[in-house]
């Protein structure tokens, strides 16, 4: 395990963590644009425990590479998700907010594989 992997699995967790937990404190900033983009509020404890769980996954994968893989992916998958229904509301200005959080897991995911 290198310590690449290591240092880029923790960034992307504490950063996944910390919109997660903007989702259930219901922050303005992240709240008001998932209704802008048409997200129903009552979305938001599934979206925000996705996440927390993707979080704890990417942790946990230091210890058990398949979790963390799955994690990884599933986390990938969530945040094409949110480009796709940025994209679809038409607020392409805000296209780089879940690309920001999905960075670090992409950069986790593919060093992962690569060891």
């Amino acid at each position: 395990m290198s310590t690449a992997y290591v240092v880029v699995t923790v960034l992307a967790a504490v950063m996944v963590g910390f919109s997660a937990a903007s989702v259930f404190l219901r922050a303005k900033w992240v709240v008001e644009p998932m209704a802008d983009y048409g997200v129903p509020l009552s979305w938001l404890p599934w979206l925000g425990a996705a996440k927390a769980a993707g979080a704890a996954g990417l942790l946990a994968g230091l210890l058990v590479p398949a979790v963390g893989a799955a994690a990884g992916i599933g986390l990938a998958l969530y945040f094409t998700g949110a480009v796709v229904t940025v994209i679809r509301a038409r607020w392409y200005a805000h296209i780089p907010f879940p690309l920001l959080y999905a960075a670090p897991v992409v950069g986790a995911l593919a060093l992962g594989f690569a060891a």
